[in-house]
């Protein structure tokens, strides 16, 4: 339960990431309420899953899949750039945040 906690808040790390951009900073009303709702619900999530995972893993964790999939959404929605070096430097973030479930499998 606590890495699908995790994985939520990580999740909801993405929307909120994404509706910080279509708000303009905070001037459009919608994606601003939609951008703190995210906001309070990943870090409600995170602390929840922090109950029972050790902080320096749990954090690196949420901010990796919020990266990562931040990334893949800038790349879909805003038609950011792709490039192999790009895509490189993203596998390797999946690779630590798979470590780092590897070894706090406990």
């Amino acid at each position: 339960m606590k890495w699908l906690l995790l994985v939520i808040a990580g999740l909801l790390e993405m929307c909120w990431a994404v509706g910080l951009k279509y708000s303009q900073g905070f001037t459009k009303l919608m994606p601003s309420v939609f951008t703190i709702v995210g906001m309070i619900a990943s870090f409600y999530f995170l602390s929840l899953a922090l109950k029972s995972l050790p902080l320096g893993t749990a954090y690196a964790i949420w901010t990796g899949i919020g990266t990562v999939g931040t990334v893949i959404l800038g790349i879909i929605l805003f038609k950011e750039p792709v490039d192999m070096t790009r895509l490189i430097f993203i596998g390797f973030i999946v690779i630590g945040i798979i470590g780092l479930k590897l070894v706090s499998a406990h």
